[in-house]
């Protein structure tokens, strides 16, 4: 498949996926065909309604149903579902998916909106799905077929309390020591056998129940202490940033390089530049087509300590290279002021989170090492969620335990005046305005002071591009003058 619809199938995965009850081992397929596209309006969003409706009128037990949306933004008014000529005259590019009560799936492009315009954007967007969710709804009474008994495969709570009584003293210290990501795995494996071998030593057939009463125990651990206490899994404060260090002009051949280090995750960004003539061609169901902005993420198993075969990328890479592309795109020059091809290869060299947010701010550095006249620099974070009945806690550089055992994962990048991406998939149902505008407010702050560490390594962007770097000179030849250059002259 392309990459659009690997991007699309996972645009339709995500706000399926948490609808699924987690007790049921069957496996389910959706497969979608676009059997026709008129090259006007966008397929993506009418995929996910599509799937869901599919889920619906099926004998398969789920929870939806799921309506989406596009919203643009166009002379300060939001429109739903623009076509493809008003997306290019939009200044916001947002998909959203959700249910009758809450919104589950954000994926968005703006030229540097603000962050009340977003929650803005949002709400409008949550009220436009609800027709298509009346409209499934009948359609699921009308002909829809019986959903049928499955088994389900619950967790017995008394192993769970077994395993509390266990484990939970001993991760609590664990928690508590200092640590790296290696060694509190390290730590949490040894607790793990144990567990085990309280609650299935005589009985083999319980290992795999004793393993996740023991993940049972490890998230209720980790969401008590971050409820109760404000205490992360690392030590940090809640709005705490992990420390960053960044440079530039590190690989003598490319074009321009950067690194960026946040806490366990390195992004080492490299750039080059092409002709015109060298941009993507891109040969989809969409009229765009070529791209000269082009980002690619590879995020191999060394990054996360591990050894995994190696083969194509993943389609979790080609979204996190769509997601750095987009937040980039808007602060480029025309192609005008700077007639490149522009590709960016992130080189994920470790992972402990946030590694997408990473490739924005090593590009970012990569741009201006290469001295792409950007209109600004643009940084990202990534963002968490614990939420318990009414508490909740709103986390600022989530890393990776936080994000697998939060309720939320909220990636938002863009520069000092606003917003220039945000993707978003949610765990639960009753995200308020409110808390939307919360986790977007917090996120401006470490924003702004991501920036600040990228402005510091490198304040502008080169006045010169780099020995090995194209030269690409435009003349502008008088009228009277295109004679003597194509013509028999």
């Amino acid at each position: 498949p392309s990459t659009e619809a690997i991007l699309i199938a996972r645009l339709v995965d995500r706000p399926l996926r948490p609808l699924f009850n987690k007790d049921i081992r069957n496996e389910v397929q959706v497969v979608l065909f676009s059997l026709s596209a008129d090259q006007e309006n966008p397929l993506d969003v009418l995929a996910i309604n599509a799937a869901s409706a599919a889920l619906m009128i099926s004998d398969i037990p789920w929870g939806g149903p799921v309506g989406a949306v596009r919203i643009g933004r166009i002379d300060g008014k939001f429109i739903v579902n623009p076509t493809f000529q008003q997306i290019d005259e939009s200044e916001l590019d947002l998909r959203l998916a959700g249910t009758r009560e809450a919104i589950l799936m954000v994926e968005s492009g703006s030229n540097e909106l603000p962050e009340s315009v977003m929650v803005e954007a949002l709400m409008f967007g949550h009220k436009a799905i609800q027709p298509l969710i009346d409209t499934q709804e009948k359609m699921a009474r009308e002909l829809g077929k019986a959903k049928r008994e499955v088994p389900l495969f619950k967790l017995d709570e008394s192993l769970v309390e077994q395993a509390m009584q266990v484990a939970a003293a001993e991760m609590d210290a664990a928690l508590d020591a200092p640590h790296t990501k290696a060694e509190l795995h390290h730590t949490m494996e040894a607790i793990k056998q144990k567990v085990v071998a309280a609650l299935a030593s005589e009985d083999e057939s319980k290992v795999g129940d004793a393993k996740k009463a023991f993940e049972a125990v490890e998230k209720k651990v980790v969401r008590r202490r971050i409820i109760n206490d404000g205490k992360r899994p690392d030590g940090r404060k809640l709005t705490e940033i992990r420390p960053i260090w960044c440079e530039v002009d590190l690989i003598p051949r490319a074009h321009g390089s950067g690194l960026f280090t946040r806490g366990e995750t390195q992004v080492l960004t490299m750039a080059t530049l092409g002709t015109p003539k060298e941009a993507q061609e891109l040969d989809n169901l969409t009229p765009i087509d070529s791209k000269r902005y082009i980002h690619h993420y590879n995020f191999p198993p060394y990054s996360t300590g591990e050894v995994k075969r190696m083969g194509g990328q993943s389609r979790r890479e080609i979204g996190h290279g769509a997601l750095a592309e987009r937040a980039l795109v808007p602060v480029l020059p025309s192609q005008e002021e700077f007639p490149y091809t522009l590709r960016l290869v992130s080189e994920v060299l470790s992972s402990n989170g946030s590694s997408s947010m990473g490739s924005v701010c090593g590009s970012t550095l990569a741009l201006m090492d290469t001295g792409v006249p950007i209109k600004a620099p643009v940084a990202g974070v990534a963002m968490g969620l614990v939420k318990e009945d009414d508490a909740y806690r709103i986390l600022t550089d989530i890393q990776g335990i936080e994000d697998h055992l939060g309720d939320m994962d909220f990636k938002v990048a863009g520069t000092k005046n606003g917003i220039t991406a945000l993707q978003m998939d949610i765990k639960i149902t009753g995200l308020t305005a409110q808390l939307m505008s919360e986790a977007l407010s917090q996120a401006l702050e470490a924003r702004l002071f991501i920036l600040g560490k990228l402005l510091e390594t490198i304040p502008a962007p080169n006045k010169d591009l780099k020995p090995h770097a194209p030269r690409i000179t435009t003349i502008k030849i008088p009228v009277d003058k295109i004679g003597a250059i194509i013509g028999p002259g």
